[in-house]
């Protein structure tokens, strides 16, 4: 099974699918994105607490940077002038930048919107900024991304239908302006993003409006800001038969190692999170054997690794002992090694996925994944 989405020099390839999941490629000038695919965030142009080299080694083929942040620090044409924004953060591959539209709502000040864009406040140091559709791209377009993302409007859940419709259709009418105002960049691609908060009229509707603008990707936006997550499956299982089969499904946001197998069982082919990255900064790790919490004096005298068996140094070559100590110290030490086991586990979860679906068995896998997880941290080994 090959289905082929190709527009000057971005394309898609879906090469098999096993019940909802899929396994695809998406081909840039910059190298390819196998999916499912799990992105890392480099919010500031830098993944926290990790070398660039080290997240290339780890499986990554790409990594999201911030429109929001980048444009207050250190500026979209400053990093134009720098020779862009692979460059200027040493990364070579496939780049997606988000369209700044959900920090503006959740960390700027004193922000004002109406149907040109959004006015407000630096949460840095107050300078007043105004954000719109065409400033957006404007911005992508100078970092030189390889995936751009509409300018939206995102909610949070719950909340009335009325007010999940009336951003789903700005969020529309910004899906236009956008698309038109990212124009013809050959290599590159501008995705849309489905809106519409819990209300499967308002999905519905937003995925097949989105799906005649010649978006050459969909997103799903507007999930996991609150809402359980059976709602956040269920908004997916809404929204996918309305979306281009032969496009890439992006999943905003998302998630925890469970949020991403569900996810792909229901032909999401691409996420992004910070959990992975915060949580080894704040001494959780993720392992195949579930969570575990190095900050919990049991380990204070643990001197089993991680996990013995991972292809990750950090999660094999040093004891939980030893980690407990580096994070009760706050040693930056132990923040970097733990991000390096989280990431290395999603990718290594993603590898998975990918390898379960090319030979048919992802149900399996999922439900021995998941087994793993339920039996609590403890390698039965």
């Amino acid at each position: 099974m090959t289905q082929n989405f190709d527009h000057q020099g971005f394309s898609y390839r879906l090469i098999a699918r096993d019940g909802g999941a899929r396994l695809g490629e998406i081909s840039t000038p910059r190298g390819k994105i196998r999916t499912p695919a799990f992105m890392p965030v480099g919010t500031a142009a830098t993944v926290k607490a990790m070398y660039p080299e080290q997240v290339r080694a780890l499986g990554a083929d790409i990594v999201l940077g911030n429109t929001y942040h980048l444009m207050l620090r250190p500026g979209a044409e400053r990093v134009a002038a720098l020779g862009g924004l692979h460059k200027f953060m040493n990364w070579p591959h496939p780049i997606l930048t988000d369209s700044g539209g959900f920090q503006v709502m959740s960390l700027a000040k004193l922000r004002k919107l109406d149907e040109n864009g959004v006015t407000f406040q630096s949460h840095i140091d107050g300078a007043k900024h105004v954000l719109t559709p065409e400033r957006s791209m404007e911005i992508q377009r100078l970092l030189g991304s390889d995936i751009q993302m509409q300018f939206d409007e995102c909610v949070k859940l719950p909340c009335t239908a009325q007010e999940a419709e009336r951003a789903m259709r700005l969020s529309l009418r910004w899906a236009e302006r956008s698309r038109k105002a990212f124009g013809e960049q050959p290599g590159r691609a501008c995705f849309g993003i489905v809106q519409g908060g819990a209300e499967p009229a308002l999905r519905i509707e937003s995925a097949r409006a989105l799906a005649d603008m010649d978006f050459h990707g969909l997103a799903v936006g507007g999930l996991a800001v609150g809402e359980p997550q059976a709602v956040m499956l269920a908004m997916i299982e809404t929204v996918m038969p309305h979306l281009p089969e032969g496009k890439p499904h992006y999943l905003m946001g998302v998630g925890s190692p469970d949020d991403l197998i569900e996810s792909v069982a229901r032909g999401i082919d691409m996420f992004d999170c910070v959990m992975p990255t915060r949580a080894g900064r704040h001494g959780l790790a993720y392992t195949r054997w579930g969570k575990i919490n190095l900050r919990n004096a049991r380990n204070a005298e643990d001197s089993r690794p991680l996990d013995p068996h991972s292809s990750c140094p950090a999660a094999r070559d040093y004891s939980r002992a030893y980690l407990h100590h580096l994070v009760r110290c706050q040693e930056i030490l132990g923040m970097m090694l733990l991000t390096w086991v989280n990431l290395a586990y999603y990718q290594e979860l993603m590898a998975g996925a990918r390898a379960a679906i090319a030979e048919g068995r992802f149900d399996d896998y999922r439900r021995r994944v998941k087994g793993d997880w339920e039996r609590g941290g403890e390698p039965l080994i």
